[in-house]
């Protein structure tokens, strides 16, 4: 009897003993658990919910309520001007639209600095930097890139006209500005569709740039070369080509003109005749 009493006594010991086993087992998993959800948490980004472009918004364009949709933002990372009520962005007292100002890409962050208030214009103005002024070039077929010339496209500005006077008289043409950003073409500050044989174009200067530009499309013809969209070379050089050089024009070298031999003479009467008879140059 002692012996099963013993015997049951170590059989419940030992299944004790595995009990405590397992539930420090479980508790330690179920801590690691809570240690790594809680790591998980910490790791977790703030965030606020704005609205973004649901599609590709070009300069022009109309908003509607379709081009917008809101999403969590970070909040470390959120830029001046969002917009995070839909009735802010478009108030109920009023039907007239927003323009977009500037490109907005997909799913970009919607800001007050890229779209018109309701109903406000989207003139040129509100494509000027401070202290840029938008000055307007005359253009023709070959002049403006073939009409395949958009509004936000970067140009080089040749200028060709005569310089020199007289025999020195030569046609020049030379680069006077380079990189400068076209904001309309004709009357369109935004997209057209297919080429389109431009009269004026107008571009983004300083003031100094407006003066000197005046100046040569005052004195000669301006030509524009489209520059390409990924082109990120820094200085231009002093580029300049004359007439001369480009069609190998030499001036003709005059020979010297002979000198005739002086010759001294002096008048005397023969008779009834007079005679002019040699002497000796004395000078």
């Amino acid at each position: 009897m002692r012996m099963i009493f013993r015997l049951v006594l170590l059989v419940g010991i030992a299944l004790a003993g595995g009990a405590v086993y397992l539930a420090k087992g479980q508790i330690g998993q179920y801590k690691s658990a809570m240690a790594r959800a809680d790591a998980e948490k910490a790791q977790i980004v703030p965030t606020k919910t704005i609205f973004v472009t649901t599609r590709s918004l070009k300069y022009g364009e109309k908003l509607t309520k379709d081009d917008v949709t809101a999403v969590p933002f970070p909040l470390a990372a959120l830029p001046a001007g969002y917009y995070e009520d839909i009735a802010v962005l478009f108030p109920e007292n009023t039907d007239l639209p927003r323009v977009v100002l500037r490109p907005i890409e997909k799913f970009e962050a919607l800001l007050a600095v890229k779209i018109t208030k309701p109903g406000e214009d989207a003139g040129l103005t509100s494509q000027l930097d401070p202290g840029m002024r938008a000055f307007a070039i005359k253009v023709d077929v070959s002049s403006g890139v073939s009409g395949f010339l958009r509004s936000g496209d970067r140009v080089d500005i040749y200028w060709t006209g005569a310089v020199g006077g007289g025999s020195n008289r030569t046609e020049v043409t030379k680069l006077i500005e380079a990189k400068v950003s076209l904001i309309a073409v004709d009357q369109s500050s935004g997209d057209v569709e297919g080429a389109q044989i431009a009269r004026t174009v107008t571009v983004a200067v300083d003031q100094t740039q407006v003066a000197s530009l005046a100046q040569a499309q005052s004195t000669g013809r301006l030509s524009l070369a489209l520059v390409g969209v990924d082109d990120v070379s820094e200085g231009t050089g002093d580029i300049e080509v004359n007439q001369r050089d480009l069609l190998d024009i030499r001036d003709e070298v005059q020979a010297p003109e002979e000198v005739a031999e002086k010759v001294c003479t002096i008048r005397t009467r023969r008779g009834a005749d007079v005679v002019n008879l040699p002497i000796p140059c004395t000078n």
